[in-house]
């Protein structure tokens, strides 16, 4: 059992919970809690190793049994040690460190969203679990929204980054694999999102609700859509925004 906070193993869970430039370095990132170590096992995601404290629910027992039975490097650790570093009030006892492994992008891309300056960490979470959702093909990170792998991030995605690819991309790049694509950008000033046509291959770009997109996304976008807002409210959490055009998306295409 791990019982001092100089182990290395701690040390690299540490770093990789702090410093994006540590998670490239590394190629690693962090998941915490049973549901997302279920989710990363079910996708055969390549597990580095898992930490798992003293007192673990039933549920947990039953999933370091798994992971050891995979092979994975499972190590007991005191719960003093991992609730020391925890993200969460209540720590579930169960925490794996993982190896990028990026998802590819679809041959027939359809759908893609692209989240602009995205910078708080449980917005973009909430944007992944809800384009995982909305059988969004894939995300484009730009380089002004936050890193996709940081712990809150992961956390708020709820497994979608172990279904859905997630590709960091400078604009220049994004244009390049946007061009066969319709880009709208959800903007106050553009076209209402239920008198536009989305059936077609499309890729949809979101900014922040405090400053809006940036410069790049505008010269990328072909054209804009809005959200009628019949009440008093000026704007929209981006999250929520997101969840409203992309299954606006969905429904359109399952209509019949």
């Amino acid at each position: 059992m791990i019982t001092s906070a100089q182990n290395p193993k701690l040390k690299l869970v540490r770093s990789l919970m702090g410093r994006s430039r540590q998670r490239q370095e590394e190629q690693a990132f962090v998941a915490e809690g049973v549901r997302l170590v279920e989710e990363a096992l079910l996708a055969n995601w390549p597990f580095r190793f898992v930490l798992v404290g003293e007192t673990l629910s039933r549920r947990g027992r039953e999933l370091a049994a798994r992971l050891v039975s995979n092979a994975i490097d499972v190590e007991p650790v005191s719960d003093a040690l991992l609730n020391s570093f925890s993200e969460t009030e209540t720590s579930q006892g169960l925490l794996a460190v993982l190896g990028y492994s990026l998802l590819s992008i679809p041959h027939s891309l359809n759908f893609a969203l692209i989240p602009d300056s995205i910078r708080d960490p449980g917005n973009l979470g909430t944007l992944l679990r809800t384009a995982a959702a909305a059988a969004v093909q894939v995300v484009f990170l730009p380089p002004e929204t936050t890193d996709a792998f940081a712990p809150k991030v992961v956390r708020a995605g709820m497994g979608a980054h172990f279904r859905l690819p997630i590709q960091s991309l400078g604009w220049d790049e994004i244009r390049a694999v946007t061009q066969s694509l319709k880009v709208y950008l959800a903007d106050m000033a553009g076209r209402s999102c239920w008198e536009t046509d989305f059936r077609l291959p499309m890729a949809l770009i979101l900014g922040s609700e405090a400053e809006g997109a940036t410069q790049p996304a505008r010269r990328l976008a072909d054209s804009a859509v809005s959200i009628p807002m019949p009440g008093k409210t000026e704007s929209l959490n981006a999250a929520v925004a997101g969840a409203i055009l992309m299954f606006e998306v969905t429904r359109q295409r399952q209509v019949r």
